[in-house]
């Protein structure tokens, strides 16, 4: 929550930027080259390893997520991560009677064209294979002390960019991720017991690759079909 806001104080508190490292054009440039080297690595899985993952690991990339700039520094998102095996199985059983809806019933013939080249299907083994699923709710609004309701700005962005740093921390880490999204996903709500101001954002999978795991070929756009320069 923001501070400010937090302490009721109606002037904005600053202090000096301490911590921006500035680098010349050639770091920069061999920066940015090898960042991209490493992202182009990332990729989505389905095949996951049971290895376990220190527990360390995951926690400092959740602290890497919220760092992420959020509408009015309200930091509208709540991390809900299972290891659990049993609450695992719930979670799967619940998807997979979404996506055999989807699947079935919900999915338009182009929609299921434009997943065919992924292989995906209704069947969800990884959500109790992996290690760990991490749940991603935005939170619609916050509440204060007295219980009554702080209105959150731009949550939706807020928690896409912090889950988006999170998938980029967990790949930087070495582990691998999926993001899964069965609709509705309000079973997560009643599974994890988190409350109603709280909705699913996203299931983050994440863990080891198994040693069979398998990718499509797929591409990404140029550069210059995703950027105008003006």
């Amino acid at each position: 929550m923001n501070a400010n806001v937090e302490a009721g104080l109606s002037k904005p508190v600053f202090k000096p930027l301490k911590d921006f490292q500035r680098f010349s054009e050639a770091e920069m440039r061999q920066r940015a080259a090898d960042f991209l080297a490493e992202m182009k690595r990332r990729r989505s899985i389905r095949q996951f390893s049971k290895q376990s993952v220190p527990p360390e690991v995951i926690e400092d990339c959740l602290r890497t997520a919220g760092t992420a700039p959020s509408g009015a520094n309200l930091q509208p998102w709540h991390f809900v991560v299972v290891s659990d095996p049993a609450v695992k199985h719930r979670i799967r059983l619940a998807a997979e009677a979404e996506e055999r809806a989807f699947y079935s019933q919900r999915a338009t013939p182009e929609w299921l064209a434009a997943l065919e080249p992924l292989g995906t299907d209704e069947h969800k083994p990884y959500l109790e294979t992996a290690p760990y699923l991490i749940a991603i709710f935005v939170q619609r609004y916050g509440l204060k002390p007295d219980g009554s309701k702080l209105k959150h700005y731009y949550a939706h962005e807020s928690v896409g960019i912090a889950t988006g740093m999170l998938i980029t921390a967990l790949h930087h880490a070495g582990l691998a991720t999926l993001t899964h999204t069965p609709s509705p996903m309000d079973f997560l709500n009643e599974i994890l017991e988190r409350p109603s101001n709280e909705r699913p954002f996203l299931l983050l999978v994440v863990g080891y690759p198994a040693q069979e795991a398998r990718v499509p070929e797929i591409t990404k756009k140029s550069l210059q079909e995703i950027t105008t320069f003006l």
